[in-house]
Protein backbone atom coordinates (compact mmCIF):
# COMPACT_ATOMS: atom_id res chain seq x y z
CA UNK A 1 0.00 0.00 0.00
CA UNK A 2 1.58 3.32 -1.06
CA UNK A 3 1.07 6.49 0.90
CA UNK A 4 -1.32 8.98 -0.62
CA UNK A 5 0.26 11.90 -2.44
CA UNK A 6 -2.08 14.29 -0.70
CA UNK A 7 -4.90 14.06 1.81
CA UNK A 8 -8.38 14.90 0.58
CA UNK A 9 -11.03 15.88 3.07
CA UNK A 10 -14.65 16.29 2.17
CA UNK A 11 -17.65 17.20 4.31
CA UNK A 12 -21.07 15.84 3.41
CA UNK A 13 -24.17 17.23 5.01
CA UNK A 14 -27.16 14.96 4.88
CA UNK A 15 -30.52 16.44 5.80
CA UNK A 16 -33.78 14.52 6.14
CA UNK A 17 -36.34 14.94 3.42
CA UNK A 18 -40.02 15.65 4.36
CA UNK A 19 -40.67 11.91 4.40
CA UNK A 20 -37.76 11.12 6.68
CA UNK A 21 -36.89 12.07 10.20
CA UNK A 22 -33.15 11.71 10.60
CA UNK A 23 -30.17 13.93 9.89
CA UNK A 24 -26.66 12.67 9.57
CA UNK A 25 -23.65 14.93 9.35
CA UNK A 26 -20.52 13.04 8.46
CA UNK A 27 -16.91 13.92 7.92
CA UNK A 28 -14.67 11.49 6.07
CA UNK A 29 -10.91 11.69 5.62
CA UNK A 30 -9.11 9.56 3.07
CA UNK A 31 -6.01 8.18 4.76
CA UNK A 32 -4.84 5.55 2.25
CA UNK A 33 -5.47 3.98 -1.10
CA UNK A 34 -5.01 0.50 -2.48
CA UNK A 35 -3.73 0.77 -6.04
CA UNK A 36 -4.62 -2.80 -6.98
CA UNK A 37 -8.37 -2.39 -6.88
CA UNK A 38 -8.58 1.43 -6.44
CA UNK A 39 -10.55 1.02 -3.21
CA UNK A 40 -10.83 3.93 -0.82
CA UNK A 41 -10.44 3.48 2.92
CA UNK A 42 -12.30 5.87 5.13
CA UNK A 43 -10.24 6.40 8.23
CA UNK A 44 -12.70 8.54 10.13
CA UNK A 45 -16.49 8.70 9.93
CA UNK A 46 -19.07 9.54 12.51
CA UNK A 47 -22.81 9.97 12.61
CA UNK A 48 -25.34 11.94 14.58
CA UNK A 49 -28.59 10.12 15.43
CA UNK A 50 -28.15 6.57 14.19
CA UNK A 51 -31.18 6.28 12.00
CA UNK A 52 -29.97 3.68 9.52
CA UNK A 53 -31.27 0.16 9.05
CA UNK A 54 -30.24 -2.64 6.76
CA UNK A 55 -32.11 -1.03 3.89
CA UNK A 56 -31.00 2.60 4.29
CA UNK A 57 -30.53 4.28 0.96
CA UNK A 58 -29.25 7.56 -0.44
CA UNK A 59 -30.21 9.47 -3.56
CA UNK A 60 -27.23 11.70 -4.38
CA UNK A 61 -27.62 14.53 -6.83
CA UNK A 62 -24.23 15.32 -8.41
CA UNK A 63 -23.69 18.80 -9.85
CA UNK A 64 -20.94 20.46 -11.88
CA UNK A 65 -21.04 24.22 -12.40
CA UNK A 66 -24.40 24.34 -10.65
CA UNK A 67 -26.11 22.00 -13.15
CA UNK A 68 -27.31 18.53 -12.15
CA UNK A 69 -25.65 15.75 -14.10
CA UNK A 70 -27.37 12.60 -12.91
CA UNK A 71 -29.15 11.06 -9.94
CA UNK A 72 -28.11 7.69 -8.55
CA UNK A 73 -29.43 5.45 -5.79
CA UNK A 74 -26.82 4.01 -3.44
CA UNK A 75 -27.61 1.10 -1.15
CA UNK A 76 -25.94 1.60 2.20
CA UNK A 77 -24.27 -1.74 2.84
CA UNK A 78 -23.12 -3.03 6.19
CA UNK A 79 -24.49 -4.23 9.50
CA UNK A 80 -23.73 -1.21 11.64
CA UNK A 81 -24.40 2.50 11.19
CA UNK A 82 -20.63 3.01 10.90
CA UNK A 83 -20.36 0.56 8.00
CA UNK A 84 -23.43 1.95 6.25
CA UNK A 85 -22.13 5.52 6.48
CA UNK A 86 -18.66 4.47 5.35
CA UNK A 87 -20.18 2.97 2.18
CA UNK A 88 -21.93 6.21 1.32
CA UNK A 89 -18.93 8.37 2.17
CA UNK A 90 -16.62 6.26 0.03
CA UNK A 91 -18.78 6.75 -3.04
CA UNK A 92 -19.28 10.42 -2.29
CA UNK A 93 -15.57 11.10 -1.92
CA UNK A 94 -14.77 9.28 -5.14
CA UNK A 95 -17.16 11.56 -6.98
CA UNK A 96 -16.06 14.78 -5.31
CA UNK A 97 -12.43 13.99 -6.16
CA UNK A 98 -13.43 14.06 -9.83
CA UNK A 99 -14.46 17.66 -9.46
CA UNK A 100 -18.13 17.24 -8.60
CA UNK A 101 -19.92 18.74 -5.65
CA UNK A 102 -22.55 16.54 -4.17
CA UNK A 103 -25.49 16.96 -1.81
CA UNK A 104 -26.75 13.69 -0.43
CA UNK A 105 -30.14 13.03 1.10
CA UNK A 106 -30.29 9.96 3.33
CA UNK A 107 -33.75 8.52 3.82
CA UNK A 108 -34.00 6.64 7.08
CA UNK A 109 -36.49 3.77 6.94
CA UNK A 110 -39.86 5.01 8.13
CA UNK A 111 -41.93 1.83 7.79
CA UNK A 112 -41.76 -1.53 9.50
CA UNK A 113 -39.10 -3.31 7.46
CA UNK A 114 -38.70 -7.07 7.73
CA UNK A 115 -36.00 -6.91 10.42
CA UNK A 116 -38.04 -4.68 12.72
CA UNK A 117 -41.21 -6.66 12.06
CA UNK A 118 -39.53 -9.94 13.02
CA UNK A 119 -38.11 -8.47 16.21
CA UNK A 120 -41.47 -6.96 17.16
CA UNK A 121 -43.38 -10.22 16.66
CA UNK A 122 -40.94 -12.30 18.72
CA UNK A 123 -40.67 -9.78 21.56
CA UNK A 124 -44.44 -9.29 21.78
CA UNK A 125 -45.09 -13.06 21.78
CA UNK A 126 -42.74 -13.62 24.69
CA UNK A 127 -43.83 -10.53 26.61
CA UNK A 128 -47.57 -11.18 26.54
CA UNK A 129 -47.25 -14.46 28.45
CA UNK A 130 -45.01 -13.00 31.15
CA UNK A 131 -47.26 -9.98 31.71
CA UNK A 132 -50.36 -12.17 31.58
CA UNK A 133 -48.96 -14.15 34.50
CA UNK A 134 -49.22 -11.07 36.73
CA UNK A 135 -53.04 -11.24 36.60
CA UNK A 136 -54.08 -14.70 35.42
CA UNK A 137 -53.38 -16.31 38.82
CA UNK A 138 -55.44 -13.80 40.81
CA UNK A 139 -58.74 -15.64 40.33
CA UNK A 140 -57.21 -18.95 41.48
CA UNK A 141 -56.02 -17.86 44.94
CA UNK A 142 -58.96 -19.42 46.78
CA UNK A 143 -58.59 -22.66 44.79
CA UNK A 144 -54.86 -22.83 45.51
CA UNK A 145 -55.41 -22.26 49.23
CA UNK A 146 -58.00 -25.04 49.34
CA UNK A 147 -55.92 -27.56 47.36
CA UNK A 148 -52.77 -26.97 49.41
CA UNK A 149 -54.66 -26.68 52.72
CA UNK A 150 -52.96 -23.42 53.59
CA UNK A 151 -54.02 -19.97 54.75
CA UNK A 152 -54.77 -17.02 52.51
CA UNK A 153 -51.89 -15.06 54.05
CA UNK A 154 -49.49 -17.78 52.87
CA UNK A 155 -50.92 -18.46 49.44
CA UNK A 156 -51.03 -14.75 48.51
CA UNK A 157 -47.24 -15.00 48.21
CA UNK A 158 -47.86 -16.86 44.95
CA UNK A 159 -48.72 -13.42 43.56
CA UNK A 160 -46.44 -11.33 45.78
CA UNK A 161 -43.38 -13.53 45.14
CA UNK A 162 -43.76 -13.17 41.38
CA UNK A 163 -44.25 -9.40 41.61
CA UNK A 164 -41.30 -8.88 43.94
CA UNK A 165 -39.02 -11.01 41.74
CA UNK A 166 -40.05 -8.90 38.75
CA UNK A 167 -39.17 -5.73 40.64
CA UNK A 168 -35.82 -6.98 41.93
CA UNK A 169 -34.66 -8.21 38.52
CA UNK A 170 -35.37 -5.07 36.49
CA UNK A 171 -32.45 -2.98 37.89
CA UNK A 172 -29.80 -5.37 36.57
CA UNK A 173 -31.20 -5.32 33.03
CA UNK A 174 -28.96 -2.57 31.68
CA UNK A 175 -25.78 -4.27 32.87
CA UNK A 176 -26.62 -7.75 31.57
CA UNK A 177 -27.50 -6.27 28.15
CA UNK A 178 -24.10 -4.58 27.92
CA UNK A 179 -22.26 -7.59 29.31
CA UNK A 180 -23.90 -10.47 27.41
CA UNK A 181 -25.94 -8.84 24.63
CA UNK A 182 -29.73 -8.39 24.35
CA UNK A 183 -30.44 -11.47 22.22
CA UNK A 184 -28.52 -13.79 24.52
CA UNK A 185 -30.22 -12.38 27.60
CA UNK A 186 -33.70 -12.44 26.06
CA UNK A 187 -33.36 -16.11 25.14
CA UNK A 188 -31.93 -16.92 28.58
CA UNK A 189 -34.75 -15.07 30.35
CA UNK A 190 -37.41 -16.81 28.26
CA UNK A 191 -35.87 -20.22 28.96
CA UNK A 192 -35.90 -19.38 32.67
CA UNK A 193 -39.56 -18.38 32.45
CA UNK A 194 -40.46 -21.62 30.64
CA UNK A 195 -38.65 -23.68 33.27
CA UNK A 196 -40.39 -21.79 36.06
CA UNK A 197 -43.78 -22.34 34.41
CA UNK A 198 -43.22 -26.08 34.14
CA UNK A 199 -42.13 -26.31 37.77
CA UNK A 200 -45.13 -24.25 38.93
CA UNK A 201 -47.48 -26.63 37.15
CA UNK A 202 -45.78 -29.57 38.86
CA UNK A 203 -45.63 -27.94 42.32
CA UNK A 204 -46.43 -30.32 45.19
CA UNK A 205 -46.82 -27.77 48.01
CA UNK A 206 -47.46 -24.09 48.61
CA UNK A 207 -43.80 -23.30 49.47
CA UNK A 208 -42.66 -25.07 46.30
CA UNK A 209 -45.16 -23.12 44.19
CA UNK A 210 -44.03 -19.82 45.74
CA UNK A 211 -40.36 -20.65 45.08
CA UNK A 212 -41.05 -21.58 41.46
CA UNK A 213 -43.05 -18.38 40.98
CA UNK A 214 -39.93 -16.46 42.03
CA UNK A 215 -38.01 -18.29 39.27
CA UNK A 216 -40.75 -17.27 36.85
CA UNK A 217 -40.51 -13.69 38.06
CA UNK A 218 -36.76 -13.51 37.52
CA UNK A 219 -37.18 -14.56 33.89
CA UNK A 220 -40.21 -12.35 33.38
CA UNK A 221 -38.48 -9.35 34.94
CA UNK A 222 -35.73 -9.50 32.32
CA UNK A 223 -37.89 -10.24 29.29
CA UNK A 224 -39.82 -6.99 28.99
CA UNK A 225 -36.98 -4.45 29.36
CA UNK A 226 -34.53 -6.50 27.28
CA UNK A 227 -37.10 -6.86 24.50
CA UNK A 228 -37.91 -3.17 24.70
CA UNK A 229 -34.21 -2.34 24.34
CA UNK A 230 -33.90 -4.52 21.23
CA UNK A 231 -36.93 -2.87 19.65
CA UNK A 232 -35.68 0.63 20.46
CA UNK A 233 -32.28 -0.07 18.92
CA UNK A 234 -33.74 -1.69 15.83
CA UNK A 235 -36.35 1.02 15.28
CA UNK A 236 -34.17 4.10 15.69
CA UNK A 237 -35.67 7.50 16.49
CA UNK A 238 -37.76 7.68 13.33
CA UNK A 239 -39.87 4.61 14.17
CA UNK A 240 -39.82 4.67 17.97
CA UNK A 241 -43.54 5.41 18.35
CA UNK A 242 -44.63 2.40 16.31
CA UNK A 243 -42.12 0.15 18.08
CA UNK A 244 -43.46 1.22 21.47
CA UNK A 245 -47.02 0.63 20.23
CA UNK A 246 -46.13 -3.00 19.52
CA UNK A 247 -44.43 -3.62 22.86
CA UNK A 248 -47.31 -1.91 24.70
CA UNK A 249 -49.95 -4.33 23.38
CA UNK A 250 -49.11 -7.12 25.89
CA UNK A 251 -49.25 -4.68 28.80
CA UNK A 252 -52.62 -3.41 27.62
CA UNK A 253 -54.17 -6.85 27.06
CA UNK A 254 -52.91 -8.54 30.24
CA UNK A 255 -55.17 -6.75 32.77
CA UNK A 256 -58.16 -7.44 30.51
CA UNK A 257 -57.47 -11.01 29.41
CA UNK A 258 -55.79 -12.30 32.59
CA UNK A 259 -58.86 -12.58 34.84
CA UNK A 260 -60.99 -13.91 31.96
CA UNK A 261 -58.56 -16.65 30.97
CA UNK A 262 -57.85 -17.44 34.61
CA UNK A 263 -61.55 -17.85 35.32
CA UNK A 264 -62.04 -20.16 32.33
CA UNK A 265 -59.06 -22.35 33.25
CA UNK A 266 -60.01 -22.64 36.93
CA UNK A 267 -63.68 -23.36 36.15
CA UNK A 268 -63.10 -25.97 33.42
CA UNK A 269 -59.57 -27.33 33.97
CA UNK A 270 -57.03 -27.72 36.75
CA UNK A 271 -55.23 -24.69 38.19
CA UNK A 272 -52.00 -26.29 36.98
CA UNK A 273 -52.92 -25.29 33.43
CA UNK A 274 -52.57 -21.66 34.45
CA UNK A 275 -48.84 -22.36 34.20
CA UNK A 276 -48.69 -25.13 31.61
CA UNK A 277 -50.43 -22.88 29.07
CA UNK A 278 -47.30 -20.71 28.98
CA UNK A 279 -45.06 -23.48 27.73
CA UNK A 280 -46.14 -23.96 24.06
CA UNK A 281 -46.40 -20.23 23.35
CA UNK A 282 -43.07 -19.43 24.98
CA UNK A 283 -41.39 -22.41 23.30
CA UNK A 284 -42.55 -21.05 19.94
CA UNK A 285 -41.18 -17.62 20.86
CA UNK A 286 -37.89 -19.25 21.87
CA UNK A 287 -37.50 -20.99 18.50
CA UNK A 288 -38.36 -17.82 16.62
CA UNK A 289 -35.95 -15.79 18.76
CA UNK A 290 -32.99 -18.00 17.85
CA UNK A 291 -33.66 -17.45 14.15
CA UNK A 292 -35.11 -13.95 13.94
CA UNK A 293 -33.70 -11.66 16.60
CA UNK A 294 -30.77 -9.42 15.56
CA UNK A 295 -27.39 -10.73 16.58
CA UNK A 296 -25.62 -9.27 19.58
CA UNK A 297 -23.13 -6.49 18.96
CA UNK A 298 -21.00 -4.10 20.96
CA UNK A 299 -20.71 -6.24 24.08
CA UNK A 300 -18.72 -4.81 26.96
CA UNK A 301 -17.09 -8.00 28.19
CA UNK A 302 -15.24 -6.27 30.99
CA UNK A 303 -18.07 -4.04 32.18
CA UNK A 304 -17.96 -4.13 36.02
CA UNK A 305 -21.17 -4.58 37.93
CA UNK A 306 -22.02 -1.97 40.55
CA UNK A 307 -22.62 -4.44 43.37
CA UNK A 308 -23.28 -1.76 45.97
CA UNK A 309 -25.85 -0.07 43.75
CA UNK A 310 -27.53 -3.41 43.06
CA UNK A 311 -27.60 -4.25 46.78
CA UNK A 312 -29.35 -0.93 47.45
CA UNK A 313 -31.73 -0.70 44.48
CA UNK A 314 -33.15 -4.22 44.15
CA UNK A 315 -34.11 -4.71 47.82
CA UNK A 316 -35.26 -1.08 47.95
CA UNK A 317 -37.67 -1.60 45.07
CA UNK A 318 -38.89 -4.89 46.52
CA UNK A 319 -39.47 -3.29 49.94
CA UNK A 320 -41.32 -0.34 48.41
CA UNK A 321 -43.55 -2.58 46.28
CA UNK A 322 -44.22 -4.84 49.28
CA UNK A 323 -45.09 -1.87 51.50
CA UNK A 324 -47.50 -0.51 48.90
CA UNK A 325 -49.15 -3.91 48.49
CA UNK A 326 -49.60 -4.24 52.26
CA UNK A 327 -51.02 -0.73 52.55
CA UNK A 328 -53.51 -1.39 49.78
CA UNK A 329 -54.28 -5.01 50.59
CA UNK A 330 -56.35 -4.45 53.70
CA UNK A 331 -53.62 -4.00 56.29
CA UNK A 332 -53.75 -0.22 55.98
CA UNK A 333 -51.03 2.38 55.82
CA UNK A 334 -50.42 2.27 59.58
CA UNK A 335 -49.90 -1.50 59.77
CA UNK A 336 -46.39 -2.60 60.85
CA UNK A 337 -45.78 -4.52 57.61
CA UNK A 338 -46.72 -1.56 55.41
CA UNK A 339 -44.72 0.95 57.44
CA UNK A 340 -41.67 -1.31 57.57
CA UNK A 341 -41.76 -1.95 53.82
CA UNK A 342 -42.26 1.69 52.88
CA UNK A 343 -39.61 2.95 55.31
CA UNK A 344 -37.03 0.39 54.19
CA UNK A 345 -37.79 1.12 50.54
CA UNK A 346 -37.43 4.89 50.90
CA UNK A 347 -34.17 4.59 52.87
CA UNK A 348 -32.57 2.11 50.47
CA UNK A 349 -33.63 4.05 47.37
CA UNK A 350 -32.38 7.30 48.91
CA UNK A 351 -29.02 5.68 49.62
CA UNK A 352 -28.94 4.37 46.04
CA UNK A 353 -29.47 7.88 44.64
CA UNK A 354 -26.60 9.29 46.71
CA UNK A 355 -24.32 6.40 45.75
CA UNK A 356 -25.18 6.67 42.04
CA UNK A 357 -24.60 10.42 41.90
CA UNK A 358 -21.19 9.83 43.45
CA UNK A 359 -20.19 7.12 40.95
CA UNK A 360 -21.56 8.89 37.85
CA UNK A 361 -21.39 6.78 34.69
CA UNK A 362 -19.96 3.82 36.63
CA UNK A 363 -23.18 3.46 38.63
CA UNK A 364 -25.69 0.68 38.05
CA UNK A 365 -28.02 3.31 36.57
CA UNK A 366 -26.68 6.60 35.26
CA UNK A 367 -29.02 9.07 36.97
CA UNK A 368 -27.61 11.88 34.85
CA UNK A 369 -30.22 10.82 32.32
CA UNK A 370 -32.62 12.93 34.33
CA UNK A 371 -30.78 16.02 33.11
CA UNK A 372 -32.42 15.39 29.75
CA UNK A 373 -35.75 17.15 29.47
CA UNK A 374 -37.37 14.54 27.24
CA UNK A 375 -36.38 11.70 29.54
CA UNK A 376 -37.42 13.37 32.80
CA UNK A 377 -40.79 14.64 31.57
CA UNK A 378 -41.52 11.41 29.68
CA UNK A 379 -40.84 9.17 32.69
CA UNK A 380 -42.74 11.56 34.99
CA UNK A 381 -45.84 11.57 32.79
CA UNK A 382 -45.65 7.79 32.37
CA UNK A 383 -45.39 7.28 36.14
CA UNK A 384 -48.43 9.42 37.01
CA UNK A 385 -50.58 8.08 34.19
CA UNK A 386 -49.69 4.44 35.00
CA UNK A 387 -50.57 4.95 38.66
CA UNK A 388 -53.98 6.29 37.65
CA UNK A 389 -54.88 3.74 34.98
CA UNK A 390 -53.75 0.65 36.89
CA UNK A 391 -55.63 1.84 39.96
CA UNK A 392 -58.72 2.15 37.76
CA UNK A 393 -58.18 -1.35 36.36
CA UNK A 394 -58.16 -2.75 39.90
CA UNK A 395 -61.14 -0.80 41.22
CA UNK A 396 -63.46 -1.28 38.24
CA UNK A 397 -63.66 -5.11 38.50
CA UNK A 398 -64.03 -4.82 42.28
CA UNK A 399 -66.97 -2.47 41.77
CA UNK A 400 -68.64 -4.89 39.35
CA UNK A 401 -68.23 -7.76 41.81
CA UNK A 402 -69.04 -5.92 45.04
CA UNK A 403 -71.77 -3.49 44.05
CA UNK A 404 -73.05 -5.30 40.97
CA UNK A 405 -72.89 -8.88 42.23
CA UNK A 406 -71.06 -10.17 39.14
CA UNK A 407 -68.69 -13.15 39.11
CA UNK A 408 -64.96 -12.74 38.55
CA UNK A 409 -65.33 -13.98 34.97
CA UNK A 410 -68.17 -11.55 34.24
CA UNK A 411 -66.20 -8.70 35.80
CA UNK A 412 -63.26 -9.51 33.55
CA UNK A 413 -65.51 -9.48 30.48
CA UNK A 414 -67.00 -6.15 31.52
CA UNK A 415 -63.50 -4.61 31.36
CA UNK A 416 -63.09 -5.72 27.74
CA UNK A 417 -64.31 -2.41 26.17
CA UNK A 418 -61.15 -0.76 27.45
CA UNK A 419 -59.03 -3.21 25.48
CA UNK A 420 -61.16 -2.76 22.36
CA UNK A 421 -60.74 1.01 22.48
CA UNK A 422 -56.98 0.75 22.94
CA UNK A 423 -56.60 -1.67 20.04
CA UNK A 424 -58.34 0.85 17.75
CA UNK A 425 -56.10 3.82 18.54
CA UNK A 426 -52.77 2.25 19.42
CA UNK A 427 -51.55 1.46 15.86
CA UNK A 428 -52.47 4.97 14.69
CA UNK A 429 -50.83 6.51 17.75
CA UNK A 430 -47.49 4.93 16.92
CA UNK A 431 -47.42 6.52 13.46
CA UNK A 432 -48.57 9.90 14.74
CA UNK A 433 -45.92 9.86 17.47
CA UNK A 434 -43.19 9.24 14.90
CA UNK A 435 -44.47 12.10 12.77
CA UNK A 436 -45.50 14.78 15.25
CA UNK A 437 -43.83 13.84 18.54
CA UNK A 438 -45.11 12.75 21.93
CA UNK A 439 -46.42 15.95 23.47
CA UNK A 440 -49.67 16.66 21.63
CA UNK A 441 -50.68 13.01 21.37
CA UNK A 442 -49.87 12.33 25.02
CA UNK A 443 -51.96 15.28 26.20
CA UNK A 444 -54.90 14.30 23.97
CA UNK A 445 -54.78 10.70 25.21
CA UNK A 446 -54.65 11.68 28.88
CA UNK A 447 -57.62 14.03 28.46
CA UNK A 448 -59.62 11.31 26.71
CA UNK A 449 -58.78 8.69 29.35
CA UNK A 450 -59.65 11.06 32.18
CA UNK A 451 -62.97 11.92 30.48
CA UNK A 452 -63.90 8.24 30.67
CA UNK A 453 -62.70 8.03 34.28
CA UNK A 454 -64.90 11.00 35.16
CA UNK A 455 -68.01 8.86 34.48
CA UNK A 456 -66.93 6.42 37.21
CA UNK A 457 -66.91 9.21 39.79
CA UNK A 458 -70.70 9.52 39.36
CA UNK A 459 -71.61 5.85 39.78
CA UNK A 460 -74.52 4.80 41.94
CA UNK A 461 -76.35 1.60 42.77
CA UNK A 462 -78.48 1.88 39.61
CA UNK A 463 -75.83 3.02 37.12
CA UNK A 464 -76.45 1.09 33.86
CA UNK A 465 -73.59 -1.21 32.78
CA UNK A 466 -73.87 0.15 29.22
CA UNK A 467 -72.81 3.61 30.44
CA UNK A 468 -69.79 2.19 32.24
CA UNK A 469 -68.88 0.10 29.18
CA UNK A 470 -68.95 3.28 27.05
CA UNK A 471 -66.80 5.03 29.66
CA UNK A 472 -64.25 2.21 29.63
CA UNK A 473 -64.22 2.27 25.83
CA UNK A 474 -63.40 5.99 26.01
CA UNK A 475 -60.64 5.29 28.53
CA UNK A 476 -59.29 2.67 26.13
CA UNK A 477 -59.24 5.11 23.21
CA UNK A 478 -57.18 7.50 25.31
CA UNK A 479 -54.98 4.70 26.66
CA UNK A 480 -54.12 3.64 23.13
CA UNK A 481 -52.93 7.17 22.38
CA UNK A 482 -51.00 7.66 25.62
CA UNK A 483 -48.90 4.52 25.87
CA UNK A 484 -46.98 4.65 22.55
CA UNK A 485 -46.38 8.39 22.86
CA UNK A 486 -45.24 8.42 26.49
CA UNK A 487 -43.26 5.17 26.14
CA UNK A 488 -41.34 6.66 23.19
CA UNK A 489 -40.75 10.05 24.86
CA UNK A 490 -37.83 9.05 27.16
CA UNK A 491 -35.81 7.85 24.14
CA UNK A 492 -35.89 11.19 22.30
CA UNK A 493 -32.37 12.21 21.35
CA UNK A 494 -30.73 9.39 23.32
CA UNK A 495 -27.51 7.89 21.94
CA UNK A 496 -27.59 4.16 21.40
CA UNK A 497 -25.43 3.32 24.41
CA UNK A 498 -27.88 4.96 26.83
CA UNK A 499 -30.95 3.03 25.63
CA UNK A 500 -30.51 0.09 28.10
CA UNK A 501 -30.30 2.46 31.08
CA UNK A 502 -33.32 4.43 29.86
CA UNK A 503 -35.31 1.23 29.39
CA UNK A 504 -34.41 0.01 32.87
CA UNK A 505 -35.44 3.26 34.55
CA UNK A 506 -38.71 3.59 32.63
CA UNK A 507 -39.63 0.00 33.56
CA UNK A 508 -38.81 0.69 37.20
CA UNK A 509 -41.04 3.76 37.07
CA UNK A 510 -43.95 1.74 35.68
CA UNK A 511 -43.50 -1.03 38.27
CA UNK A 512 -43.43 1.41 41.19
CA UNK A 513 -46.30 3.44 39.70
CA UNK A 514 -48.48 0.35 39.43
CA UNK A 515 -47.96 -0.57 43.08
CA UNK A 516 -48.34 3.06 44.17
CA UNK A 517 -51.60 3.60 42.26
CA UNK A 518 -53.18 0.36 43.44
CA UNK A 519 -52.12 1.01 47.05
CA UNK A 520 -53.44 4.58 47.13
CA UNK A 521 -56.81 3.76 45.58
CA UNK A 522 -57.28 0.61 47.66
CA UNK A 523 -56.46 2.53 50.83
CA UNK A 524 -58.89 5.33 49.92
CA UNK A 525 -61.60 2.76 49.17
CA UNK A 526 -61.01 1.03 52.49
CA UNK A 527 -61.31 4.29 54.42
CA UNK A 528 -64.46 5.34 52.54
CA UNK A 529 -66.09 1.94 53.09
CA UNK A 530 -65.22 2.14 56.75
CA UNK A 531 -66.74 5.61 57.08
CA UNK A 532 -69.71 5.28 54.72
CA UNK A 533 -71.06 1.74 55.10
CA UNK A 534 -73.13 1.24 58.28
CA UNK A 535 -71.69 -1.56 60.37
CA UNK A 536 -68.86 -2.11 57.91
CA UNK A 537 -65.25 -2.66 58.89
CA UNK A 538 -63.78 -1.30 55.66
CA UNK A 539 -63.21 -4.72 54.08
CA UNK A 540 -64.97 -6.20 51.06
CA UNK A 541 -65.86 -9.25 53.13
CA UNK A 542 -67.66 -7.01 55.59
CA UNK A 543 -69.56 -5.36 52.75
CA UNK A 544 -70.62 -8.73 51.34
CA UNK A 545 -72.28 -9.64 54.65
CA UNK A 546 -74.73 -6.74 54.33
CA UNK A 547 -75.43 -7.37 50.64
CA UNK A 548 -77.95 -5.18 48.82
CA UNK A 549 -78.82 -3.25 51.97
CA UNK A 550 -75.73 -1.08 51.59
CA UNK A 551 -75.41 -1.09 47.77
CA UNK A 552 -75.87 2.67 47.52
CA UNK A 553 -73.26 3.41 50.19
CA UNK A 554 -70.81 0.99 48.56
CA UNK A 555 -71.28 2.63 45.15
CA UNK A 556 -70.74 6.05 46.73
CA UNK A 557 -67.49 4.84 48.33
CA UNK A 558 -66.25 3.55 44.98
CA UNK A 559 -67.21 6.82 43.28
CA UNK A 560 -65.15 8.81 45.76
CA UNK A 561 -62.17 6.51 45.19
CA UNK A 562 -62.38 7.01 41.42
CA UNK A 563 -61.95 10.76 42.04
CA UNK A 564 -58.45 9.95 43.26
CA UNK A 565 -57.70 8.03 40.06
CA UNK A 566 -58.90 11.05 38.09
CA UNK A 567 -56.77 13.46 40.13
CA UNK A 568 -53.58 11.39 39.80
CA UNK A 569 -54.11 11.00 36.05
CA UNK A 570 -54.79 14.70 35.58
CA UNK A 571 -51.44 15.60 37.16
CA UNK A 572 -49.75 13.68 34.32
CA UNK A 573 -50.78 16.57 32.05
CA UNK A 574 -48.09 18.77 33.63
CA UNK A 575 -44.99 16.75 32.60
CA UNK A 576 -46.71 15.80 29.32
CA UNK A 577 -47.08 19.49 28.46
CA UNK A 578 -43.34 19.98 29.08
CA UNK A 579 -42.30 17.29 26.60
CA UNK A 580 -40.31 18.50 23.58
CA UNK A 581 -42.49 19.29 20.59
CA UNK A 582 -40.68 17.18 18.03
CA UNK A 583 -40.30 13.40 18.05
CA UNK A 584 -36.58 13.81 17.40
CA UNK A 585 -34.75 16.81 18.71
CA UNK A 586 -32.19 18.44 16.53
CA UNK A 587 -33.70 17.27 13.25
CA UNK A 588 -33.68 19.78 10.44
CA UNK A 589 -36.52 19.23 8.02
CA UNK A 590 -36.67 20.34 4.41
Amino acid sequence: MRAPSSAATRRIETAASPSASAMVTAEATIASRVSADRRLFVSRAHTGPRAFSEASSTRPSVRRSGKPLHRTKIMARGDTPYEKCATVYEIAIRRTERGHSMETTVEAPMGFDSALRRTAVVVALGAIMTILDTTIVNVAINTLGRDFHTSLSTIQWVIAGYTLALSMTIPITGWVIERFGPKTMWITALALFIGGSLLCGLAWSAPALIAFRVVQGIGGGLLMPVGQTMLAREAGPGRMGRAMAVISIPGMLAPVLGPVLGGVVVDHFSWRWLFFVNVPFCALALLLAVRMLPRDEERRAGAPLDWVGLALLSPGLAALVYGCSQAGGGSGLTSPSALAGLAAGVLLLGAFVLWSLRRGERALLDLRLFRRRAFTTGVGALFLYSASIFGLLILAPLYYQTAGGHSALDAGLLIAPLGVGAIITMPVAGRLTDRFGSRGLGIAGILLAMAGTLVFTTIGAATPPALLAAALFTVGLGHGLVIPSLAAAPYQGLPKQLIPAATTMSNIAIRVATSFGVAVLALVLQLRLQAGVPGGDGTLAGVAVHGSEVAGAVAHAFGGSFWWALAIGATALVPAALLPRRAIEGVRRR
